[in-house]
């Protein structure tokens, strides 16, 4: 498949908005700096600084001072603050989405989208900060009346992935202001431009920039265990792997530091023969491919039952043969990169095993040779149980099926893996869609919906996907300390 290249003038608008970084540099990198590259093109666009664990410490002193002032102004103003904060990213939403375009390799229509994500949730916690928490109760047995609120829980490192790099830092940021930390960032070393700029627009709209440090490494097991060895650290927001995420875990235990931990996915499909053949693809389809396939949420293992597998694979490897590749700011494109060289070589792995086990090839299944991280959008279907890919994270445009008989073996298949952070049931029966979801061990479930995640709704998961909730008002809970006075009252009889 050719793939389509971007105009000059879809480049120049691009590479601009990437100068406009404050600190902008791009030349060769020495021993104390990294480079950034495009996947669309494998160049170099920038160069970063690596700082050391000592500068990392630092920054911890620089934002707990920061916080314990911020922590102290009132909740409109906070408030009042994110909604500035709002309307700024809003305002630089194109700049936004060529710098994530540019250096993640997702289209600039999905970027565009990502800019709007990552925006509501400084919205929605701007409003959600003004929401009482809090209570006041009667001591059951007399003598006393019990008063409850919620206290910042101090400064907070937030630790992103590289896969949605402004969604996944505005979705720890927001939080941790609106309930009054200052944080530690640590931006991930494939997608660091976009929360550099992210932070600088927050800091334009008002925010203190000592309240929001960020440390760019290529060293991220030195900067973890000195920043969570200082005591000052009372909270960590990590996105990421499941074994890093264990890591980082077990450095937060010498402190007892309050962690969550938005980790791997395994995330199965369960279509059965009632569900409506065009809703269903369209959903799966959506759920399998928003941002290229890289998503901790996306339709890992498609499991579709016997009666309308044949015309479900069909429908689906029509949809996927369509996908266009393109360098991610190019028009018309509807698939941009994978992220590096390392995930080409690991899908093609991927798809060399499972055909050798036996799985038919319906669409795609290459990378082009051509410059860029590109892979075919895919799909096999009669994926063996055993075979690498339905064993694993896909993380890229692969789409695996199989086919299943009866409910409670689709449970059982769903349910057959240690992780357990996303689901998708499609049905046109409210009955089984309920008690389907209700059976499926994972934190989240979409129903008849390819795309479930949402500001408003706790998003997280169970078993080896983590702990905690992000979103919603779970995720401001993930930044406060419950409290609670128990005042003595004089006995008036």
């Amino acid at each position: 498949m050719t793939v389509l290249r971007a105009s000059a003038e879809r480049l120049a608008a691009s590479t601009a908005a990437l100068e406009t970084l404050p600190g902008f540099a791009n030349h060769e990198p020495s021993a104390d700096e990294f480079a950034v590259l495009d996947p669309s093109t494998e160049q170099r666009i920038a160069t970063l600084p690596s700082y050391s664990a000592e500068y990392a410490v630092e920054q911890v002193a620089i934002a707990d001072e920061a916080g314990r002032a911020w922590a102290a102004t009132t909740p409109r103003y906070r408030s009042d603050v994110l909604h500035s904060v709002y309307a700024h990213l809003m305002a630089n939403r194109d700049r936004l989405a060529f710098v994530i375009s540019r250096e993640m390799g997702k289209t600039l229509a999905e970027a565009q989208g990502e800019v709007q994500y990552a925006s509501d949730y400084v919205r929605w916690y701007a409003d959600e900060l003004l929401r009482p928490a809090g209570g006041y109760r009667e001591n059951p047995a007399g003598g006393s009346t019990i008063l409850t609120k919620r206290a910042p829980v101090g400064l907070a490192l937030l630790i992103a992935p590289w896969n949605f790099p402004m969604a996944m830092i505005t979705r720890k940021i927001a939080p941790a202001l609106a309930a009054g930390c200052g944080s530690v960032i640590k931006p991930a070393g494939l997608t660091p431009l976009t929360t550099l700029l992210t932070v600088e627009l927050m800091a334009e709209a008002g925010v203190p920039r000592e309240l929001m440090r960020i440390v760019t490494t290529k060293n991220p097991g030195p900067f973890s265990e000195a920043v969570l060895g200082d005591p000052r650290v009372r909270k960590i927001s990590f996105t990421g792997s499941t074994e890093v995420g264990s890591t980082l875990m077990g450095l937060a235990a010498k402190n007892i530091v309050k962690s969550s931990m938005e980790l791997g996915g395994n995330a199965p499909v369960l279509v059965f023969d009632d569900a409506d053949l065009e809703r269903a693809v369209e959903g799966v389809f959506l759920a399998k491919m928003r941002n290229g396939g890289q998503s901790c949420v996306a339709a890992n293992r498609i499991f579709v039952q016997d009666g309308i597998a044949d015309a479900f694979a069909e429908a689906l490897a029509e949809k996927m043969a369509s996908v266009q590749l393109g360098d991610a700011v190019a028009e018309g494109a509807d698939l941009g990169p994978v992220i590096d060289r390392r995930a080409v070589d690991r899908l093609t792995a991927l798809v060399a095993d499972a055909t050798d086990r036996g799985a038919e090839l319906r669409a795609g299944g290459a990378a082009p040779d051509e410059p860029g991280y590109f892979f075919e959008a895919t799909l096999l279907d009669r994926v063996p149980g055993d075979s690498d890919i339905a064993n694993t994270e896909i993380f890229g445009p692969v789409a695996a099926m199989s086919r299943f008989g009866s409910e409670d073996e689709a449970i059982a298949l769903a349910n057959g893996t240690p992780f357990g952070l996303a689901g998708y049931v499609f049905t046109e029966s409210l009955d089984r869609a309920l008690n389907v979801a209700d059976r499926l061990e994972t934190g989240l479930v979409g129903i008849n919906n390819g795309v479930p995640s949402n500001v408003a709704a706790p998003f997280g998961g169970m078993k080896q996907s983590g702990l905690g909730r992000e979103g919603s008002h779970e995720g401001l809970e993930e930044y406060q300390e419950i409290r609670f006075y128990n005042i003595a009252r004089r006995d008036t009889a």
